[in-house]
């Protein structure tokens, strides 16, 4: 049998009862679109955040371009990101009618490196997009003050940060709205798509939820400002609402498996020059992907192949480098430390319900495929 780098079918069988409970609450409430659900989701992951608005919406896409749009972004101005992230982040950018300006990351946490972002700044610059990547936080001090420096509004990526802490605070809190996406593969995932925006900013949320509703508001089938139809689904937000009770207890199976990998794979640091995933100074890593580094990554992962182990790349083509964005005007080598973790970083298989008897399978299987390089 194949390993791979998520399963959900083992969490299904463990939730099953409650999962089907949540599809017959439901169907059997009388309310299919906006119901008591979302409004019950939007309340409880707010509460969990310590923030005063959630509106939830179809996806996470959605979740950054209507997030960025409820915060005054559009045609014109320009947000600063980072290239090394799913491409979706910067196809809701592109969305807004605005410009994705790119800096590079970390070379030891592949994270946005905050001390680029006050040189990109120019007069059309709306917001910052930090990606709290992999299941950490980008440093956000830097970023803050950069914003306030420039009046920037600052719009978090969480889609991989759901309960990871920077300092002490939860990924979501540490901006002027956040964007989640509830894709299934997430830390806290549903059973199909969804995604949510958090905020303090009772205008920000108001302008959300017109957005996700086509631009109505208190009288249906009146457009007050053109929006989109972008609702969260009752299913999936019932759904939702009864695993982010559960999300601690994922994100310490994830941690669980992070820690056991670490022990297993140390002596091959060293040795054979695999590079872990280590959580920066001040977080809280959560472990959504568990991505390794080596510079003969496209050799490894064909050799696990005959080990019966399938792996993911956490990203192979840098946003920047794609065609779609070829207008933007980036060359090949703007990004270098971008560009060089592409071509060098792997995930190993990550998620709360994987096997004991598995992680030891990918643990040895490396071990003998290094050795044979």
């Amino acid at each position: 049998m194949t390993t791979y780098v998520w399963d959900y079918l083992a969490e299904y069988q463990n939730e099953r009862a409650d999962l089907l409970d949540a599809v017959e609450t439901v169907f059997g409430s009388g309310q299919l679109v906006l119901g008591p659900s979302v409004e019950g989701f939007e309340k409880d992951f707010a509460d969990y955040h310590g923030v005063r608005h959630c509106a939830g919406v179809d996806n996470g896409t959605n979740a950054v371009k209507l997030g960025l749009q409820a915060l005054g972004v559009g045609p014109g101005d320009e947000v600063i990101t980072v290239s090394n992230t799913a491409a979706p982040t910067v196809v809701a950018i592109d969305g807004t009618g605005a410009t994705p300006v790119f800096v590079d990351v970390r070379a030891d946490d592949y994270l946005m490196d905050a001390t680029q972002v006050a040189d990109a700044v120019t007069p059309r610059t709306k917001a910052l997009l930090p990606v709290h990547l992999y299941g950490q936080c980008v440093d956000m001090a830097p970023l803050r003050k950069v914003a306030e420096e420039h009046g920037l509004v600052v719009l978090e990526d969480c889609a991989q940060a759901h309960g990871a802490r920077h300092h002490g605070e939860l990924a979501g809190t540490l901006g002027d709205a956040a964007a989640f996406s509830f894709y299934p593969t997430k830390v806290l995932g549903a059973y199909g798509d969804g995604g949510a925006v958090l905020t303090d900013d009772e205008s920000v949320v108001g302008e959300l939820r017109r957005l996700r509703y086509y631009g109505m508001e208190d009288v249906y089938y009146v457009v007050q400002t053109p929006g989109h139809n972008s609702r969260l689904d009752e299913v999936q937000a019932e759904i939702l609402r009864r695993k982010l009770t559960r999300l601690d207890r994922y994100i310490e199976g994830r941690r669980a498996v992070a820690r056991r990998y670490a022990e297993g794979l140390a002596d091959l640091t060293a040795s054979h020059g695999l590079v872990l995933p280590s959580a920066t100074r001040g977080n809280d890593h959560v472990y959504y992907v568990y991505v390794v580094r080596h510079p003969r990554r496209d050799e490894i992962i064909e050799a696990l192949k005959g080990y019966g182990i399938s792996l993911n790349i956490s990203y192979p083509w840098p946003v920047h480098t794609m065609t779609g964005f070829a207008h933007l005007g980036y060359s090949k080598g703007s990004l270098p430390v971008t560009e060089q973790l592409a071509d060098e970083i792997f995930s190993l298989p990550m998620y709360p319900t994987l096997p004991v008897d598995v992680q030891d399978k990918v643990i040895a299987a490396l071990h003998e495929v290094l050795r044979a390089l």
